[in-house]
């Protein structure tokens, strides 16, 4: 065999995601950009702010030398300065550079913590539905994941949550505002989940770290705020990325950070810088570092995408689509019409129209669809939706 069988077994169940992007590719060259609306891939359709340009180019034309090298596996210190004051000012906790690493986007981030926190067979709650690679991330690196279902309306299930703590329980996931659901946690319920982990430290004697990961935190809608965790628990890592708010997915640039007052908080940042050298990263992009550490607090209007969320959402309304309104990120997790959900996500590709189904984010019955798309590609493709939900009818 050329590759290793684990390998080529992950790659028949892998991410649904990149398959339907890869489908749209071809059908687009079959039929045509204008005739197929792709709704499979989180690709942000905004360009980056225009502070944005202006400090790349400010950097690029800076006449330091060194600016390509090598720096602490860390990050630069300016950069951690920069994104510790931004969180001090948005969280009121006193984190310094010292709690903040530099990381290779929020992928980069999530392995550098679970190489750090686990040891094999350690088990990681996961809250389905929930992002497909966090299961391959989990086996990277010896982990058991636990899957706890949220509510109906995608709602922590906290009673599920306690039930699911065990003594090997090193951690839980949590992605708010959620891919795929578009939902974000309440601050209530989160500061009764910090009470169960709480709990649980008491009876377990170690703690149950709380690894929030949020790339869409600066995404949120009708006027909401994101809660702060670390307000919630003090065992708390932010694992965070500009891809989104920034609409710099491809530069791969991210962050993780500590809360401060966590026992044991040194030992665990030291613990994630050796994991970024030894796992390969070995710092994040040098330019990107730069660049960001000049418009700290800048992202994308998420007025933008909120316009192209009440368009699909009312469109699909109208049609007959059953879904919960997302209050965040880019995405709708509409139920599907029939219970094989991949059998009406074939029917809407017949259309045209590239959705991903929920059994690729562990809830099947449901499909996927990433509005990060122009909003004429989503007026044109609502008749496609309705003919398809009305021949299932």
């Amino acid at each position: 065999m050329a590759i290793a069988n684990k390998i080529l077994e992950a790659m028949e169940r892998a991410s649904w995601i990149r398959r339907m992007f890869e489908e749209g590719a071809h059908l687009k060259k079959e039929r045509g950009e204008d005739r197929v609306f792709d709704f499979s891939l989180g690709n942000p359709c905004l360009e980056p702010p225009s502070a944005y340009f202006q400090a790349l180019e400010d950097h690029l034309r800076d006449p330091r030398t060194g600016k390509f090298g090598y720096m602490p596996n860390a990050g630069y210190l300016e950069t951690r300065q920069a994104i510790a004051s931004d969180l001090r000012a948005k969280r009121g906790v006193p984190i310094g550079p010292q709690h903040i690493l530099m990381t290779c986007g929020a992928a980069g981030g999530l392995n550098i913590v679970l190489k750090t926190l686990l040891n094999p067979g350690d088990e990681v709650i996961v809250l389905s539905p929930f992002f497909p690679e966090y299961l391959f991330y989990l086996d990277n690196h010896g982990g058991q994941p636990v899957l706890v279902p949220t509510c109906k309306d995608f709602s922590l299930d906290l009673g599920a949550i306690e039930k699911a703590i065990s003594m090997r329980t090193q951690a839980i996931l949590l992605n708010s505002p959620n891919n795929p659901t578009g939902r974000m946690y309440d601050a209530d319920s989160l500061l009764e989940l910090g009470r169960i982990l709480g709990k649980a430290y008491e009876r377990l004697g170690h703690p149950v770290y709380l690894v929030s990961d949020e790339p869409y935190g600066e995404i949120v809608f009708d006027s909401r705020k994101l809660p702060d965790l670390f307000a919630c628990y003090r065992y708390t890592i932010l694992v965070n990325s500009f891809s989104k708010s920034l609409s710099i997915p491809g530069e791969r640039l991210g962050y993780v950070a500590v809360h401060p007052e966590m026992e044991g908080a040194e030992i665990l940042v030291n613990g994630l810088t050796f994991c970024n050298r030894i796992l390969g990263y070995v710092n994040a992009p040098a330019t990107q570092q730069q660049v960001i550490r000049r418009i700290s607090g800048t992202h994308v209007h998420p007025g933008e995408y909120e316009k192209r969320r009440d368009l699909l959402c009312k469109g699909l309304q109208e049609i007959g689509y059953r879904f919960q309104w997302p209050q965040g990120a880019f995405y709708l997790f509409p139920e599907s019409p029939v219970p094989d959900e991949i059998r009406f996500v074939q029917a809407l590709m017949e259309e045209g129209i590239l959705v991903v189904p929920g059994s690729g984010f562990g809830a099947p019955g449901y499909f996927r669809i990433a509005f990060c798309v122009g909003e004429q590609v989503i007026r044109n493709a609502l008749s496609g939706f309705g003919r398809v939900l009305e021949h299932f009818r």
